[in-house]
């Protein structure tokens, strides 16, 4: 069966079903077609709380220094500082977006920007962090 012509069957079920239940309150439009049931929106949020928690293990075997962006990002502020020439001919800031993104991917597994309470970009701590360090960055290159 094309699965075209099955999308406006469902609607057309939903709708009879809506017309046999006396639900006088549905405004056409504002339903979508993928309305999940009461059993997958709790497969849903199961599948994402084992996700968050295996999240929370994965860089529990790392040294503290090396899973905070800020520290890490000091660490390469003094390098900058006590061999700029070594600093610049490794192409740090071209290396830094790949080496810092798994640390925000992981921090951002549970940021939903669609929440009505979500944080904003701007305001979650390796944002400020790597901001800090584009500033300071930026401060020893006017030197």
């Amino acid at each position: 069966e094309n699965s075209s012509e099955f999308i406006p069957k469902c609607r057309a079920c939903r709708q009879q079903a809506r017309e046999h239940s006396g639900q006088g309150d549905h405004h056409e439009g504002l339903s979508s077609d993928e309305e999940l049931t009461p059993t997958e929106v709790g497969e849903f949020q199961k599948s994402k709380d084992n996700v968050l928690e295996d999240s929370r293990k994965i860089f529990e075997d790392v040294h503290a220094d090396f899973c905070d962006i800020r520290k890490i990002l000091l660490k390469f502020q003094e390098w900058k500082e006590k061999f700029p020439d070594s600093y610049c001919d490794a192409y740090i800031s071209f290396c830094l977006p790949k080496l810092l993104n798994p640390l925000i991917r992981v921090q951002l597994i549970s940021w939903n920007p669609l929440e009505q309470n979500f944080t904003e970009l701007e305001e979650m701590p390796w944002f400020r962090a790597i901001e800090e360090f584009s500033d300071a960055e930026n401060v020893s290159e006017s030197k």
